[in-house]
């Protein structure tokens, strides 16, 4: 209904100053369409996100080296036990798995390919 006498009274009850309000918002919505698309609002919950390849990655690398650590410690005490060194080669095996971890660490994470690499 066009002739609503409603509308007209809600139309001549504005003042000046909400007409020329009005009138900046519409403009200003006008100029924000044209410069960008409006953002869509997103989907799901609104917390931090993680990457699961992120995750999977950290798990690998703390991975690599605590085997590193394990197996030497393991075949230090393989050995002493075997030829009766204690604690020696616990303690050189230990160190030893300790250095290729690190090394197995870096390697995992790319920052060196190998030995001979020229990084």
């Amino acid at each position: 209904m066009a002739d609503d006498p409603r509308e007209d009274s809600k139309n001549s009850r504005r003042s000046p100053e909400e007409a020329a309000l009005s009138a900046r918002l519409q403009r200003l919505g006008e100029r924000l369409d044209q410069h960008g698309p409006s953002r869509q609002p997103e989907a799901g919950p609104s917390g931090p996100r993680t990457d699961p390849s992120a995750l999977a990655r950290g798990f690998r690398l703390s991975t690599e080296l605590v085997a590193g650590v394990l197996v030497g410690a393991f075949i230090g005490w393989a050995l002493d036990k075997w030829l009766g060194t204690s604690p020696w080669g616990m303690m050189v095996f230990l160190l030893l798995g300790f250095a290729a971890g690190v090394v197995n660490v870096i390697r995992a994470a790319g920052i060196s390919t190998g030995p001979g690499s020229g990084r």
